[in-house]
């Protein structure tokens, strides 16, 4: 597993070095998408409106994609990659291109898992739990991703009356820190996610995982593992998805800022959400797409590196039809984020005294189909 190396997302740049980096730096974008959703998952309310696909039908979609700009997939162990499948997923991604950036463990389903994976206060339990990160993460170094999606949705509680909510997070940590040591070199990226299916999950805002990934770090003793942080690398890292963070009534692109100020920003999930509401996964920019500019220009802003992975609930129409709106909508918004005039957005905010209301205006000009309709806007500088 080749490291991302993260550290430039953390470099503090004084107004001048920002606006050089701006007018220098533009997003990669490299789309991967979850393998998981190319099949209909099950659902608590209605049957399923499309037939299921095993493995290979779903590769065979995957890499129909690939021309259209799918460059990369992400799984869940041991359902979606598995030790009998390993070189399924070899052979494909040496056919077709496109690589398995992310392997994930399955904490969350199993019967074992009914009183959480990692914090289960059942020790039997807790053990398969970290075990089954631990054969995650061996599988992960054998096909090469770049990192290992942890997210804890069955860690968590429903009524808070008497719960030692340190212990829960203690155990979690540990457990955490115990599988990274035993399978050393191996980065995580943590998803936070308020609620659902818990009633509170544990480390459910972002901030949270910024404050589980410098507790695990602190545990960590492998050599391999001590020499990277050393260095200045996180290994315990996010993957902050857009529907999760609206969960939480966060705000994107100050939520993302966090993991990017510590070079934490290992990944990305991309979709839209209501504020609140359950975690519908709907295509990028259906809802709010004013946030998702903003959160473009800010991880334009810190320099992120890292793969725009899709992750959507597509019920109503074909995947592959789902997949490429996302990839256009994510596109067209970066068109429009490096269309900005960076050195005025900087000016409105480094000098906000003098130029009241200005930001607004520009951004609706910006917007607007027509901007010949509208009065022209004085210059700030």
């Amino acid at each position: 597993m080749a490291l991302r190396d993260l550290r430039q997302q953390a470099l503090r740049r004084t107004p001048e070095q920002l606006l050089a980096h701006l007018k220098s730096f533009e997003l990669d974008l490299r789309f991967s998408a979850g393998i998981w959703y190319f099949s209909p998952p099950n659902s608590r309310f209605h049957d399923k409106y499309k037939p299921d696909l095993n493995i290979e039908q779903r590769l065979e979609i995957a890499a129909s994609l690939k021309d259209y700009g799918l460059a990369g997939l992400e799984a869940h162990y041991p359902n979606e990659v598995s030790n009998d499948n390993i070189d399924l997923w070899k052979k494909f991604c040496a056919d077709t291109g496109i690589k398995l950036i992310t392997i994930a463990p399955l904490l969350f389903w199993d019967e074992a898992f009914e009183w959480g994976s990692l914090s289960n206060p059942l020790p039997d339990m807790r053990k398969i739990a970290i075990d089954r990160t631990k054969a995650t993460f061996r599988v992960s170094k054998e096909l090469d991703t770049e990192f290992v999606v942890i997210w804890p949705g069955i860690d968590g509680y429903e009524n808070p009356f008497g719960v030692d909510f340190v212990g829960l997070r203690d155990r979690f940590i540990d457990g955490l820190a115990e599988a990274m040591d035993a399978v050393p070199g191996v980065r995580i990226a943590f998803e936070p996610k308020p609620y659902e299916p818990r009633g509170h999950i544990l480390f459910g805002t972002t901030v949270e995982g910024v404050l589980l990934c410098r507790d695990v770090e602190a545990k960590l003793r492998h050599p391999e593992n001590r020499k990277l942080l050393d260095e200045g690398h996180k290994l315990c890292c996010l993957n902050p998805e857009i529907g999760h963070v609206l969960m939480g009534f966060e705000d994107l692109a100050y939520a993302f800022s966090w993991p990017l100020s510590e070079g934490r920003l290992a990944h990305s999930h991309w979709n839209s959400q209501p504020l609140g509401n359950y975690d519908q996964d709907l295509n990028v920019g259906v809802i709010s797409p004013e946030q998702l500019e903003a959160l473009l220009y800010t991880l334009k802003m810190y320099g992120y590196t890292g793969w725009f992975g899709i992750d959507i609930n597509p019920e109503r129409m074909p995947v592959d039809t789902a997949i490429k709106i996302n990839m256009d909508a994510i596109q067209a918004a970066n068109d429009r984020v490096n269309a900005i005039d960076h050195e005025s957005v900087l000016y409105a905010h480094q000098y906000p005294d003098e130029t009241r209301g200005w930001l607004e205006a520009y951004l609706i000009r910006q917007r607007a189909l027509k901007p010949e309709n509208l009065p022209p806007l004085p210059a700030v500088k």
